[in-house]
């Protein structure tokens, strides 16, 4: 992995300023500590940090063809690299490196923009061809790196992160009619950013820009389903699923430094490291970050694996005492709000990581993949409450609503949970996702923002998200959710961050492509048989895993936000938070404090969300 900067002015008389492309290249050195390297040709310069994983002699860039007529900086790994340098060379292609860069400059020489189609891997890349006087920046398939793009001064300025192209001189314009939808999803949707002129390349997408401008293109999508024709052969898809996830894994497990796993308490990144250790000579090093509050640590599952698979195991902690710090490192690595405070320990993860390893295999894209989340089970559950009578289905979340205000702290919560399962699930898909996104409650969070405010309406933003949405029964549509925005607008953006920060690479077999392919076909009642999760999973790789983890309810990765948010030095923050007027309703923000603290209610993620946000926009 590495960063990648550029600048293309639409006026070719004009003179890429050398300087200007060293300056917003070096702002994201973290990205690439190894070395850095710069092409200038007139009206075009582009600019790279890199973070040497494989070929570390003779992989530097930007990289040349060999008649110097294109040039290429590449932010990512093409996995499948030496099969198709194999290809090439059948072709007559002739390669001075071993590095997966000059595949994919030959590739564009020998297939075009088409070459994007033969990749597996994760890249964000831009190529000069200077007999066509054209840009093309690309960006992989499912969005596990970024690319954002700005068209300013009669120019097209383009970088791995946002704050390259602020340091270029784009305006730092917020804008806030994203307000109300960042309350909700707690990210800034694609191909949008916070602001106003610059924009991110969506996955699977592709630019062309020369001296008349540039246009957008769509090169990949999920596949189109029959919804009733899907894979139903149980065995032939846990066959099919195994071959895919093993290889997946084994091609990510080349480069030519020391490498490891992140290891939580879950089936997903412990499958991982099963693999990984039956195609490694050496122990795996894995690394698991834990918690004081038992209620969200899974260290001692993760443990059991490591003992299992004989890993060098590390384990690091995160607490209250981390809470300025991982504000800090947030707000100036994502460079736009993003709420999602599992970034917190992902951050502390990547810098423990990065003091052994340089890269790591991770269990992102697990769920997505097998479609594993609890959501699923409430779909399911969803159909079957509404067959109940009305009567039945009014009373029991008033139940539940009255029973939990006699109770605080994790009965509450609990009971709170129930309530908000038993309310939405007697709605339609629209509004039942959308009511759980917006804990504590659709009506309090639209209260939060300063009604002079004019913001996008969440329902609007939502109703045209689904509107694009192919598939017809809930289960695929949650699974299109989870794929089109959910992964690349948080997990990965989420992972990304925070990796970088550190200097560390981080691959996911899961989004092999060919696996993506395969398991968006396959039918829901092989991918969660009965009230099971990730039953493909369970029935293959996981049967290496101890019983213990098989057992183990879902935690996700949750991080005690709400614990520390009653902390009183972490208040202090809150009350530093509240001074932000213009943005905010000071009432709305008092009362959940208060409900946080009090145990009425866990807004932790909310308060954390909010706190990010108010920090960027300071």
């Amino acid at each position: 992995m590495c960063g990648i900067t550029g600048i293309l002015h639409f006026d070719k008389q004009r003179t890429v300023d050398d300087l200007k492309l060293k300056k917003i290249t070096e702002i994201i050195n973290y990205r690439g500590p190894d070395g850095d390297g710069f092409y200038f040709n007139k009206n075009i310069g582009l600019g790279h940090r890199r973070l040497s994983i494989i070929d570390l002699s003779t992989g530097n860039q930007p990289m040349y063809s060999h008649d110097k007529n294109i040039v290429i900086v590449l932010n990512g790994e093409i996995y499948n690299y030496i099969e198709l340098r194999k290809e090439l060379i059948e072709k007559g292609h002739k390669f001075k490196t071993t590095s997966d860069t000059e595949v994919v400059l030959k590739a564009y020489e020998e297939w075009g923009i088409d070459c994007q189609n033969k990749f597996n891997g994760m890249w964000a890349f831009a190529i000069w061809d200077e007999r066509k006087q054209q840009l093309f920046l690309s960006r992989d398939r499912i969005g596990e790196k970024p690319l954002h793009y700005a068209a300013w001064d009669n120019s097209l300025i383009f970088g791995s992160e946002i704050k390259s192209l602020l340091a270029y001189g784009i305006p730092k314009e917020p804008q806030l009619e994203f307000l109300e939808i960042y309350s909700v999803f707690k990210y800034i949707p694609s191909p949008f950013s916070f602001y106003k002129h610059i924009k991110k390349l969506m996955p699977g997408h592709y630019i062309i820009a020369n001296n008349n401008g540039f246009k957008e293109y769509k090169y990949w999508d999920l596949p189109l389903i029959e919804e009733d024709n899907m894979f139903k052969n149980a065995n032939q898809v846990h066959e099919r699923f195994t071959e895919l996830f093993e290889d997946s894994i084994k091609i990510r497990m080349r480069c030519d430094v020391p490498f490891g796993a992140f290891l939580s308490g879950g089936l997903d990144s412990a499958s991982i490291v099963a693999l990984m250790s039956g195609n490694s000579k050496f122990p795996i090093n894995t690394f698991t970050i834990g918690y004081k509050e038992n209620e969200f640590d899974e260290s001692k599952l993760a443990e059991l694996v490591a003992k299992k698979f004989n890993t060098n195991h590390h384990l690091g902690t995160v607490n209250s005492d981390n809470f300025t710090e991982a504000l800090n490192t947030v707000v100036n690595h994502y460079d736009e709000p993003f709420g999602d405070s599992s970034a917190i320990p992902t951050g502390y993860v990547s810098k423990f990581a990065a003091q052994k390893v340089k890269m790591v295999l991770t269990g992102d894209g697990g769920d997505e993949v097998l479609s594993g989340y609890t959501s699923y089970q409430g779909i399911k559950f969803a159909q079957k409450y509404q067959s109940l009578p009305l009567s039945i289905q009014k009373f029991l979340p008033e139940a539940a609503n009255i029973s939990s205000k006699a109770l605080s702290g994790k009965y509450r919560y609990k009971l709170n949970r129930i309530n908000h399962l038993l309310l939405t699930s007697s709605k339609g898909f629209n509004q039942r996702l959308l009511e759980k996104q917006s804990k504590p409650g659709r009506s309090i969070l639209k209260s939060l923002i300063d009604p002079k405010i004019k913001t996008w309406k969440v329902e609007d933003y939502f109703n045209d998200v689904m509107n694009k949405c192919p598939y017809k029964d809930d289960f695929y549509k949650q699974m299109y959710l989870n794929f089109k925005y959910d992964l690349p607008e948080d997990m990965l953006v989420k992972v990304d961050r925070m990796s970088m920060a550190y200097s560390l690479e981080t691959r996911v077999p899961f989004l092999d492509h060919r696996l993506i392919e395969f398991m968006v076909g396959v039918d829901k009642n092989v991918k969660m048989q009965g009230w099971q999760r990730k039953s493909v999973l369970r029935n293959t790789v996981a049967k290496k895993l101890p019983a213990e983890l098989l057992k183990a309810s879902k935690k996700g990765f949750r991080v005690p936000v709400r614990e520390w948010f009653k902390n009183k030095v972490i208040q202090d923050h809150l009350l530093n938070f509240t001074g932000s007027g213009s943005v905010f309703n000071i009432n709305t923000i008092q009362k959940l404090i208060n409900d946080n603290a009090e145990g009425k209610n866990d807004n932790g993620n909310l308060l954390w969300s909010l706190l990010v946000l108010n920090e960027t926009l300071k």
